[in-house]
C-alpha cells in the first residue's frame, strides 16, 4: 500500500453543511392583526376626541372670527363683504379702545401683583406645621368655588357710594366717604379686589402643591448651616417654584386681560361708567358685538386682544426667567473640560 492511498483512506470527507427546511410565511389571523392595530393606532384613538372638540369648539371659531374681522358683517343675511383692515383702523382710531386698554392695564396691574405675592405668602403659611390643614385648605379655595356673579353683586354693593358697607364704616369713623363709581383709579381698586378676593386662594393652592414638592433634605441642611426661615424661603423655597410661578403669572396675564365678570356687574348699566371710568377691552368689546352688532368690530378688536395678550405673555415669560432664579442655578461654577484631555 502506498503512501498516496493511506492518506487517501485516513483523509476525512468533507462535511456538506445541513440543509435547512424552507421556512413558510406565517399567516396573521384577524386576531393578531387586529392586536396589531390596536397596539399601534389605539393611542391616537384615545386622544382623538379632545382634538375633535377642540377643532369644532377652539380652533374654528378662531379662525372664523379672523375671517369676519376682514368683513362688515351681515347678521341678518349672515354674510358681510371684504373690507380689509377697515374695522382694525376703526377700532385703533376710537378713544374709547385706548380708554378701555388703560383701564384692563391699570385693573391688571393692581390685582395682579398683590394677588400673587399673597398667594406666595397664604402658600408658606399652609406649608407650615399648622392645625387642622384641610380645613384651612379648604377655607382657601371656597371664594374660587363662588359664582363670579356672585361675588361682583356682593362687592358692587359694598362698594356703593351712597348705602355702601365700606362708606358707611367710613362715614362713622369720621373719614370722607370714597367715590367707588366716579373717580377712575377707586373704581379700579375696587374691583381689583373682587379679582384678588376670587383667585388668591386658588393660585396659593397651586404654588402650595409646588412647595410640597421641594425635598425637605434642603430645608435640614439649611438648617444645619444656621439659614433662619426667610433665608430658607428666600434661597430654597423660591428658587424651586420657578415651573410654578412662570404657569401661575402667565395665567394671571391672561385672566386679568380678559376681565370682564366684575366691571360688567360693578353697576346697574354694565357699561363701564358713565365717562368709562372702569370699561375694559373685553366689556368694550361685547358693547360693540351685543350692543350694536357690529360682529366685524367686535371681531377685529378680539384679535388685538390676543395679539395684546399673546405680547404681555411672552414678555412676562421672558422677565419671569430672568427673576426667579432656577434650582442650584446661581453662584454654581462647572469646571470646564480642556481640549484634547480625556476624562
Amino acid at each position: 500500500m502506498t503512501v498516496t492511498e493511506t492518506r487517501a483512506r485516513t483523509s476525512p470527507e468533507p462535511r456538506t453543511p445541513p440543509q435547512r427546511a424552507p421556512q413558510t410565511k406565517s399567516v396573521l389571523t384577524f386576531r393578531n392583526r387586529l392586536s396589531r392595530w390596536d397596539f399601534r393606532y389605539s393611542p391616537y384613538v384615545y386622544i382623538a376626541p379632545f382634538f375633535i372638540l377642540f377643532a369644532i369648539i377652539g380652533l374654528f371659531p378662531i379662525v372664523f372670527t379672523a375671517v369676519i374681522s376682514f368683513q362688515e358683517w351681515d347678521l341678518v343675511r349672515n354674510s358681510g363683504t371684504f373690507v380689509g383692515f377697515e374695522q382694525y383702523l376703526w377700532i385703533l382710531n376710537d378713544p374709547k379702545f385706548w380708554t378701555a386698554l388703560r383701564n384692563t392695564f391699570s385693573i391688571f396691574l393692581l390685582s395682579t401683583i398683590p394677588q400673587l405675592a399673597l398667594a406666595i405668602v397664604i402658600a408658606a403659611m399652609l406649608d407650615r406645621n399648622i392645625r387642622a390643614k384641610t380645613f384651612w385648605r379648604m377655607s382657601v379655595l371656597l371664594p374660587y368655588v363662588m359664582a363670579p356673579v356672585a361675588v361682583a353683586l356682593i362687592f358692587s354693593n359694598m362698594f356703593g357710594d351712597n348705602h355702601g358697607l365700606v362708606n358707611n364704616v367710613l362715614t362713622d369713623l369720621g373719614m370722607t366717604a370714597i367715590p367707588w363709581h366716579t373717580d377712575p383709579f377707586w373704581s379700579h381698586i375696587a374691583i381689583s379686589t373682587m379679582v384678588n378676593f376670587r383667585w388668591t386662594g386658588y393660585n396659593a393652592l397651586i404654588l402650595l402643591a409646588a412647595m410640597q414638592a421641594v425635598p425637605r433634605e434642603y430645608y435640614e441642611a439649611a438648617t444645619v448651616d444656621g439659614a433662619n426661615a426667610l433665608r430658607q424661603f428666600v434661597s430654597i423655597t423660591l428658587p424651586s417654584l420657578r415651573p410654578t410661578l412662570i404657569f401661575v403669572i402667565i395665567t394671571s396675564t391672561i385672566g386679568g386681560l380678559q376681565i370682564f365678570d366684575e366691571p360688567r356687574m360693578f353697576d346697574n348699566t354694565g357699561e363701564g361708567g358713565a365717562a368709562q371710568q372702569w370699561l375694559t377691552i373685553t366689556l368694550y368689546l361685547y358693547n360693540i358685538g351685543w350692543g350694536q352688532f357690529n360682529f366685524g368690530r367686535a371681531a377685529a378688536l378680539a384679535w388685538i386682544l390676543f395679539i395684546i395678550i399673546l405680547a404681555i405673555g411672552l414678555i412676562n415669560l421672558v422677565i419671569t426667567r430672568r427673576l426667579v432664579r432656577d434650582d442650584g442655578g446661581r453662584g454654581v461654577v462647572r469646571p470646564r473640560r480642556r481640549k484634547g484631555v480625556r476624562s
